[in-house]
């Protein structure tokens, strides 16, 4: 894989330019973010290593590390260690987009973000309902029955909900609704993966995903949308109570 020789390192970092001392990790990260899709390093090369980034823009080795993990996780680079870290070799085209929402997740833009996923989903059940096919609704019922298989097992029970949110996804057959809600996933992800804490919950979930899968079964876009409507509304409100306590340090 092609990779930068030190003076192409250095210029490349160079042209990163400085920050202030009391930069964000989420502002190093779009910085990076601008140089890596910008057309100018071909997909698959070596970029520049930590510690020559962090010292052109004048900030500590862990904020760019944050930061390039940030940015491993939405598929933008593949951190290798003891190797580097090398631009992939597709980034969509929508991610630069996505990212001025804010592309690590505070308070303020974890509550937006669930606002528009909810949006997105509540539409992509409807459509779902209108064109999904019989192999793919059996698919999503597949999905459905691993989600009751492990409310004991809630690592697996994330998984299961996660696949049925893609199946459905994928039954609109709308490519654009898919990436934006897998990019709104990613970007989610870290609050997401602890939202269901407990049977119970998992319990409650799996009963609103069973009202969205009979009525997509119904070909009943309103029931869709509106049995969608209330799985994001009762799912949002376990993230943004995640949120609040995390908020307040306790954690």
């Amino acid at each position: 894989m092609p990779s930068y020789p030190d003076g192409q390192s250095m210029e490349i970092a160079a042209a990163l330019g400085r920050m202030p001392a009391t930069t964000s990790v989420s502002a190093v990260a779009t910085k990076l973010l601008e140089l890596f899709t910008s057309g100018a390093i071909a997909p698959g090369t070596r970029l520049p290593p930590e510690r020559l980034l962090a010292s052109r823009l004048e900030v500590g080795r862990s904020a760019v590390r944050e930061a390039l993990a940030a940015l491993e996780i939405l598929g933008v680079v593949d951190v290798r260690p003891g190797s580097g870290t090398y631009l992939r070799g597709r980034v969509s085209e929508l991610l630069p987009q996505s990212l001025s929402w804010g592309i690590l997740i505070g308070e303020r833009s974890t509550t937006e973000l669930n606002e528009v996923r909810a949006a997105l989903e509540i539409y992509a059940a409807r459509l779902a309902a209108e064109r999904m096919s019989p192999e793919a609704i059996a698919r999503l019922t597949s999905s459905l029955s691993q989600m009751e298989a492990s409310i004991d097992d809630l690592g697996s029970f994330v998984h299961a909900d996660i696949n049925f949110h893609q199946e459905l996804a994928l039954g609109t057959g709308n490519a654009l609704l898919l990436d934006l809600l897998q990019i709104i996933r990613s970007l989610l992800r870290v609050w997401v993966d602890r939202a269901v804490q407990d049977p119970e919950h998992a319990c409650v979930a799996v009963a609103e995903h069973r009202e969205v899968l009979l009525a997509i079964s119904r070909g009943d876009g309103d029931a869709s949308a509106s049995a969608m409507a209330k799985h994001m509304q009762t799912a949002g409100d376990r993230l943004n109570s995640l949120t609040d306590w995390a908020g307040d340090g306790r954690r």
